[in-house]
């Protein structure tokens, strides 16, 4: 059986800076700060864990097992509106440690994940019953 080529390139170890820049970010986010710390206890396992979900994602390596969309659905705290920001603050940090093309890829992979989550946290959010909206 042959793997599947990666969705674009970036390596390993560009995904792990990413993550720990993106994460070194989140923290002095005065928003996004607030909610991540209370959730992670063990930035550097939950690094770990989001690099293996990114390597899975755009690598392909079947090394994530999570369920991000049960993770923030669950967390009680995230917003639809959170989404937006960390996406801005995802995109700033590709912009300072990736290649343009890689970047802008990796961006709008980012993109049609966060909208997918925020739809989901909005519809975890919904009284029973009500009608959705989209």
């Amino acid at each position: 059986m042959t793997a599947f080529p990666p969705r674009f390139f970036v390596t390993a170890d560009q995904i792990d800076a990413q993550v720990a820049a993106f994460y070194a970010a989140v923290r002095n986010h005065p928003q996004l700060g607030p909610v991540f710390a209370g959730h992670v206890t063990d930035w550097p396992e939950h690094e770990a864990k989001i690099a293996r979900f990114w390597r899975n994602a755009i690598l392909r390596e079947g090394v994530y097992d999570g369920s991000p969309m049960m993770a923030h659905r669950q967390a009680g705290d995230v917003r639809p509106a959170h989404f937006p920001l960390w996406l801005d603050l995802f995109d700033a940090t590709l912009q300072r440690t990736l290649p343009p093309e890689a970047a802008a890829a990796w961006s709008a992979m980012a993109h049609r994940i966060g909208r997918a989550l925020a739809m989901g946290v909005e519809e975890a959010r919904r009284p029973s019953g009500a009608v959705p909206r989209f």
